[in-house]
């Protein structure tokens, strides 16, 4: 008899980012009061789960998502950073036409190859790096839920890798809204299905559009 197994890839709340800087990495950046809703809504959602692992990347916007959640089900929150977010040259700037990054000639070249892309990590690592994660976490919490907590880009690339669909795509498309659940279940280690679920969906409206955040 098989044993099933289902690891949560959840995409943080809305960080409080006035400016509308791409900020990527860079520490510092928290949730806004809204993200702090979102991440109780999610919270809301799984407390009646069979939750046994936490895991989130080391930002702090993540964390902060992750937190209600463990709280929930006395849980410590462990950290791996192989679900930080994606490496992007645009980190700390505004990207777009107007007033934002792309009006200066020097970066152009940087979004020469969408296919790897030349703008940041490539997709194959990502979906590496994130794949091994939910490798960790179905072998950590075999039999029952895992949560791991990380970042737009990296959870799409996951779905994408999973599907067998091509990484490189318009990030404007994604399926992965501000404290969505992309929900993987497994019989034993093969992956049964994938489902996607919005717990904060009444908050999204109104709610920050930074894109890759």
């Amino acid at each position: 008899m098989s044993t099933r197994t289902i690891v949560h890839l959840l995409r943080h709340g809305e960080v409080h980012n006035p400016e509308g800087v791409l900020y990527g990495r860079l520490p510092g950046y928290h949730l806004s009061d809204r993200g702090r809703r979102m991440a109780d809504l999610v919270a809301d959602s799984l407390a009646e789960r069979d939750v046994t692992r936490v895991i989130s990347s080391p930002l702090e916007r993540a964390q902060e998502t992750a937190a209600p959640i463990a709280s929930r089900h006395e849980l410590q929150i462990a950290i791996d950073v192989r679900l930080i977010e994606a490496g992007n040259h645009f980190e700390g700037m505004t990207f777009g036409v107007g007033d934002g990054s792309l009006r200066h000639p020097g970066h152009w070249p940087k979004l020469i190859n969408p296919f790897r892309p030349s703008w940041g990590e490539p997709y194959e690592q990502i979906a590496a790096r994130m794949l091994a994660v939910v490798d960790r976490a179905r072998d950590e919490a075999r039999g029952h839920e895992a949560v791991l907590v990380s970042h737009q880009s990296p959870v799409w690339i996951a779905r994408l890798k999973l599907e067998d669909r091509r990484l490189w795509h318009d990030p404007r498309k994604r399926q992965c809204s501000l404290a969505s659940l992309t929900s993987l279940t497994y019989d034993d280690d093969r992956l049964v299905s994938i489902e996607f679920s919005e717990p904060a969906a009444s908050l999204l409206p109104g709610a920050s559009k930074i894109p890759g955040a």
